[in-house]
């Protein structure tokens, strides 16, 4: 993953926890980084270092931290760093979510070695939609849902998220359905 990811869980934790929870945090996952640079590709299992030390530094289960990442992800650095492009994205939590598909495509211009996930919406109604979630990565469910969460926040509307097919349980991607 690229640097800004990892560099988004550090201010996670330093905002929400401190500075000493952030070099707690480095010391469980042995990093030896003073920073990260958002546009260089990280090897993935120091993300996944860095969610398991926050989890174990927090008392948090791995999926309350990725959710938790997942909403701040849209809210703080989506936002920071992508602003217009997000704004871009819809009026609206429904058109942004029907637009999701085309997302990662903008996303891979300013990033060119992104493996990016793949999103399908399906079932379009007035109150809700189907997203479907294919990933090489595995893991990353809970940070999907918090991500649905956070763009419910940003545009003002609730939004409920229920996993509906799960690669742990056999299905080939995930479904989430988003209802508001």
């Amino acid at each position: 993953m690229y640097g800004i990811v990892n560099k988004a869980i550090e201010d996670l934790v330093i905002a929400n926890f401190g500075e000493e929870k952030w070099e707690a945090v480095k010391l469980r996952t042995k990093l030896d980084i003073d920073f990260f640079i958002s546009s260089e590709p990280y090897d993935d299992d120091l993300t996944y270092s860095l969610a398991n030390a926050v989890s174990e530094e927090m008392n948090m289960s791995v999926a309350d931290v990725l959710e938790a990442f997942g909403e701040w992800w849209i809210l703080k650095t989506g936002k920071e760093k992508y602003g217009d492009l997000m704004e871009a994205g819809g009026e609206h939590l429904k058109a942004f979510l029907i637009n999701l598909p085309m997302f990662h495509n903008r996303i891979m211009l300013i990033y060119p070695k992104l493996t990016p996930p793949e999103f399908r919406v399906t079932d379009i109604e007035e109150n809700s939609i189907l997203v479907h979630y294919f990933s090489k990565r595995i893991g990353l469910k809970a940070f999907v849902r918090g991500l649905l969460l956070g763009l419910g926040k940003m545009y003002g509307t609730p939004a409920q998220v229920s996993l509906l097919a799960d690669r742990d349980a056999g299905d080939d991607h995930e479904i989430f359905k988003v209802s508001w």
